[in-house]
């Protein structure tokens, strides 16, 4: 239990602030700023290249960004490309997604969006998630993929209005990652128009979340016969991850 504690505050610990749209002159940049701005050039080149210094070194084309700034910005290889173009669509959705559309949205309704519009970013580079998933899911890249996923999950409770600190905090990004991580994987097979079975999935996996949320009280409370009921969490995050069929 210790060191689950210890790995979610980890966890919370990663930068949550979608970061701000900046673009100075090309040979001015830094190489924060650098990833930035090519983040958004990179998957139509993964697409065809996968995410290799190829793919960046077209990107850095299309962006008009000098080629060996463009290596020296992605030296990490893949995982640093792939975490780049999840921060930008982090940013994006929430330009898409201003705070006053949102405020006027019940809580499921804003998550909904929130992960509608993640899949309107990423539907014309499928080919290029599908490649970014597959090098995610490598085993020496697992424990930054999930840092990367918890940070996504963060940011969009936190554009939910989110403000809990307790358990809470932590149930709730655990959640959403996992029904964001199903999400994409159904949205990958997924060839009906405008993504109507994706959707339609997404729907039934909230409305889990929305029960989970109600079943909080049993969790903490006393049920029949005065002895306490817990609920299983990572029973529940494994059903939103492989829904009963």
């Amino acid at each position: 239990m210790r060191a689950a504690k210890l790995y979610l505050m980890s966890m919370d610990q990663t930068d949550s602030t979608p970061p701000q749209a900046h673009q100075p002159a090309p040979d001015d940049l830094t190489l924060d700023e650098a990833r930035s701005a090519l983040a958004p050039h990179l998957p139509m080149n993964a697409a065809f290249d996968g995410w290799t210094p190829e793919a960046v070194e077209m990107a850095a084309g299309s962006a008009g960004i000098d080629p060996e700034i463009a290596k020296l910005a992605f030296k990490g290889g893949a995982m640093d490309m792939i975490d780049a173009w999840i921060e930008w669509t982090d940013a994006e959705m929430a330009r898409r997604l201003p705070p006053e559309e949102l405020d006027a949205m019940k809580i499921r309704d804003k998550i909904r969006s929130m992960i509608e519009t993640r899949l309107d970013i990423a539907a014309p580079d499928k080919e290029a998630l599908r490649r970014a998933m597959a090098v995610q899911a490598m085993p020496q890249n697992l424990p930054r993929t999930a840092r990367i996923a918890w940070r996504s999950a963060d940011r969009m409770w936190r554009m939910a209005g989110d403000t809990a600190t307790d358990y809470n905090h932590y149930t709730r990004r655990m959640t959403l990652t996992a029904v964001y991580g199903s999400t994409l994987t159904v949205f990958l097979n997924d060839d009906s128009e405008d993504f109507a079975d994706t959707r339609a999935f997404l729907s039934r996996r909230i409305d889990n979340v929305m029960q989970f949320e109600k079943a909080k009280a049993q969790w903490t409370g006393k049920g029949a016969g005065g002895s306490r009921e817990r609920l299983s969490l990572s029973r529940f995050i494994g059903r939103l991850r492989y829904p009963a069929r």
